[in-house]
């Protein structure tokens, strides 16, 4: 249909990213790798929170083709279209004297919080070339997507331990230090850790996974794009992640994962109004997540479908990180016979929409959307998709 994207094109990416690699480099690319972006059905801006949280990984990807060189000196180049200029950038690896700082592009802040923060020595130098298919600034987790992507391939050049964990705490680490965007591990860990037919279910204080089986054939995950585009490096992410530590800080508790509707409620009057708004967002979504696994689980997706509205509504009006655009999107997705529920996903401020319908309503939602919205959405149908992983021969 117009405006709908085709997703899990693996080899199209592959191919042109090794085209470039030959151009520029000369030779075969030795490795190839490549790491999903992710959605959220629903936990919202819980993950700093140390609460619940059920993405999915994404059949979008990162791809890294390159090789070891030798010498210091590391060249990557970015193929991907919205990325910001330059394109490609020189860097020496790192010394305990002499870290990976910050810089201009953006985007190759996150290679060097990667390379900075890498679990194994020592690395050898390297060139590679970035493609991906994951939208910038969509909500749906490039940045976790590029990280993963870019730990999976220094693990070809210099193996780590394999703990799949740490690995994503380690590009968590990375884009707290180098993009400065002071994210929890959501996407990072649903990046490494993804599994083909499965949402998650990630506690994110004790950093277990739950798989939840999503392979019913009759449904289908809708993400809609408003191209409306966000960043998160302004100052509202850290001011709600700020407000809800006050908020804890305030109710005496670590964080908001162990505080009750009654805590908050006989906290009342030393908290104002927005930060008291904001952790009672925190509080119920905790909450509506572990509903909605529960839920998923016995396929009764009309529970679950009336809980991701829920959770829209609350970010919209408690949280305060929707826009007109991503309200229109979610009205409109409800407004169509077969869908059960649709909200807001990702930061927030642009970016998608995240829907669960019956798979024969598909082509008339995209179209009532369409219909409904004034900009230009993109659509993708997703089904939940692997993790990290080193691209086999057949793939290629």
């Amino acid at each position: 249909m117009a405006g709908e994207e085709s997703v899990g094109d693996i080899a199209a990416l592959l191919a042109a990213a090794r085209r470039v690699y030959k151009q520029n480099y000369g030779g075969e690319a030795q490795v190839a790798v490549c790491a999903p972006g992710r959605v959220n059905l629903i936990g919202e801006h819980t993950d700093y929170n140390q609460g619940l949280v059920l993405p999915m990984a994404l059949p979008l990807v990162t791809v890294i083709v390159g090789s070891s060189t030798s010498g210091q000196s590391c060249s990557i180049e970015t193929i991907t279209e919205s990325a910001d200029e330059p394109r490609r950038v020189d860097f020496d690896l790192p010394t305990e004297s002499s870290p990976l700082t910050r810089g201009q592009p953006a985007w190759a802040n996150y290679v060097k919080g990667v390379v900075q923060h890498y679990r194994a020595q020592p690395l050898p130098a390297f060139n590679a070339v970035i493609t991906s298919s994951v939208p910038l600034g969509g909500g749906l987790s490039s940045s976790a997507s590029l990280e993963v992507a870019m730990y999976t391939f220094l693990q070809q050049l210099c193996p780590d331990d394999g703990d799949k964990v740490a690995k994503a705490v380690a590009c968590q680490k990375a884009e707290h230090t180098h993009a400065r965007v002071p994210c929890g591990i959501m996407d990072q860990f649903v990046s490494v850790l993804g599994k083909e037919g499965h949402a998650l279910l990630i506690d994110c204080r004790s950093l277990e996974a739950t798989p939840v089986p999503l392979t019913d054939p009759n449904l289908v995950i809708l993400i809609t794009n408003s191209n409306v585009r966000h960043s998160l490096t302004g100052s509202e992410y850290p001011s709600r992640r700020k407000q809800c530590e006050n908020a804890a800080a305030i109710l005496g508790k670590s964080s908001l994962r162990d505080a009750t509707m009654q805590d908050l409620e006989n906290a009342k009057d030393r908290l104002d109004s927005v930060t008291y708004q904001r952790a009672q967002h925190v509080i119920e979504e905790i909450e509506r997540t572990a509903q909605a696994a529960e839920a998923l689980k016995r396929g009764a997706y009309q529970e679950f479908g009336k809980l991701m509205v829920e959770s829209h509504n609350s970010l919209r009006d408690l949280y305060e990180v929707s826009c007109p655009e991503l309200d229109v999107l979610v009205a409109a997705a409800m407004e169509v016979d077969g869908v059960f529920g649709s909200r807001m996903t990702g930061g927030g401020f642009g970016g998608c929409t995240v829907t669960l319908l019956q798979a024969d309503a598909t082509d008339r939602t995209i179209k009532h959307i369409q219909e409904r919205y004034s900009g230009h959405p993109t659509f993708y149908r997703t089904t939940p998709s692997e993790g990290a992983r080193v691209i086999s021969p057949v793939e290629n």
